[in-house]
């Protein structure tokens, strides 16, 4: 299945130049996950000729030497100079556990890895995330498979997503919705 993901994220216009412009910055850690991956897969599997909208791609990299945001910043001002107009979200996973109570009301303790962070991500289905290599190689992010993904399941990583934030998403994301064939594994 790495296979197919790799000659998926080839295929699309849109994917493909996320991952080049990324890959640009030489950022020691990182992948374009989550969201982007999801649609860009189920988008291929339900043959839409145009991709289904995306609130932002994901861009996780991972560095424990900068906490303050500003690291962000400055890759998301930089991305941005490279490809204006796209919904670029770049997030160090090093320092997630310093908003994550704030924000979702539960501590977590600090990620060790960019991998252990994809292994916290919200489904299963959307712990995956992409990184293009020099060679134009993709390396794949799936510590719990891409079962999920290419069965189009949604189902609740336990990590550090909730019950009841798992039903606010999946009531927010009206996946079935937008990929007809979808199912829901309720929590």
């Amino acid at each position: 299945m790495q296979t197919r993901l790799a000659a998926i994220a080839r295929e699309s216009e849109w994917f493909w130049s996320a991952l080049v412009a990324v890959r640009s910055l030489n950022l020691p850690s990182w992948c374009i996950g989550a969201g982007a991956v999801r649609n860009l897969v189920w988008d291929s599997l339900h043959d839409f000729r145009t991709a289904s909208p995306l609130s932002d791609i994901d861009v996780a990299h991972f560095d424990a030497s900068d906490l303050t945001g500003k690291c962000d910043a400055n890759i998301q001002r930089r991305l941005n100079s490279i490809r204006p107009n796209t919904p670029w979200e770049v997030t160090n996973q090093a320092a997630v556990h310093t908003w994550f109570e704030a924000t979702f009301g539960h501590p977590v303790s600090p990620l060790a890895s960019l991998k252990d962070a994809v292994a916290a991500w919200p489904e299963f289905a959307t712990s995956v995330g992409l990184t293009l290599r020099e060679d134009d190689s993709i390396d794949v992010i799936a510590p719990y498979g891409l079962d999920d993904l290419f069965a189009m399941v949604v189902r609740r990583n336990p990590a550090r997503v909730s019950i009841e934030a798992y039903r606010k998403r999946i009531q927010q994301k009206q996946y079935q919705r937008r990929w007809p064939r979808v199912t829901i594994v309720p929590s």
